[in-house]
């Protein structure tokens, strides 16, 4: 299915050079420079020079391929999933009792204690060995109100405290780590996701034909 795919778009060409270069290159990082011992490489590999040139052009070919699919969609798809992309790196101090977090909350505004200490002495979790520090997590998975208080919130900002679970938290904002197609690794996941989401609709759309001997 992809190779009718391939066969049938103009878009799809790659130049003979930088096949030929792609080859040197791979060559060149194996060490494969030696003809014999790249005769024996292929051999290995059940391959000979033409099947090998064959793959690293439809290589290239699928790449475009995928680009020629995705990036018509790529910013719309980044947009639907950028609650999801984006992060926020918190710390937290889970307590049993609202009046238990209420009293943390302005130990911490007064300056009597600091977040960190406090996060040690009083929260339930396992974090409490790193200060309450939880890392970098997803917008898109937050509960909505958690949420909605940090997105109005700064660096270094307390929110709650705020009912999870039968346990109150208290939040603090680290760091904001809000997503962009200018990362390379983000990009090339999310073209993926859209490329793999075509592929799929289009096998399913395939048409079945049974053989009956």
């Amino acid at each position: 299915m992809l190779e009718r795919e391939i066969g049938k778009r103009d878009d799809i060409q790659v130049s003979p050079a930088v096949i030929e270069q792609a080859m040197v290159d791979f060559r060149l990082q194996n060490k494969l420079t030696d003809p014999q011992k790249f005769q024996e490489w292929l051999g290995a590999n059940g391959m000979d020079y033409e099947t090998f040139h064959t793959q690293v052009s439809a290589g290239f070919k699928l790449k475009k391929l995928k680009e020629a699919i995705a990036l018509p969609k790529l910013q719309e798809h980044f947009i639907e999933r950028k609650v999801f992309l984006d992060r926020v790196v918190l710390s937290r101090i889970i307590v049993k009792e609202q009046d238990v977090a209420d009293e943390l909350k302005t130990q911490i505004a007064e300056g009597s204690a600091t977040f960190e200490e406090l996060a040690r002495e009083y929260s339930l979790t396992d974090d409490k060995v790193v200060n309450g520090m939880v890392g970098p997590v997803s917008r898109g998975s937050m509960p909505d109100m958690l949420r909605s208080a940090i997105d109005t919130a700064s660096p270094g900002d307390v929110v709650g405290p705020m009912c999870m679970e039968e346990l109150w938290g208290l939040f603090r904002v680290e760091e904001f780590l809000p997503a962009s197609l200018e990362d390379a690794k983000l990009k090339q996941s999310l073209l993926d996701e859209l490329f793999e989401r075509w592929l799929s609709e289009t096998m399913q759309n395939l048409p079945i034909k049974l053989q009956v001997k």
